[in-house]
């Protein structure tokens, strides 16, 4: 029985972690949008 209670505890932890991982977020961040570069372009090539 307690190798039962083992392995169910297993699967538990992994399914959990696993929904987590899938789950939609919750983030609530602003909607920003396209923001254009208002920068200048660096004359070093990489």
């Amino acid at each position: 029985m307690k190798i039962v209670h083992i392995v169910q505890s297993m699967i538990d932890f992994v399914s959990d972690a696993v929904s987590r991982i899938f789950a939609p977020n919750h983030d609530h961040y602003p909607a920003t949008g396209m923001v254009p570069f208002a920068g200048e372009v660096s004359k070093h090539s990489h």
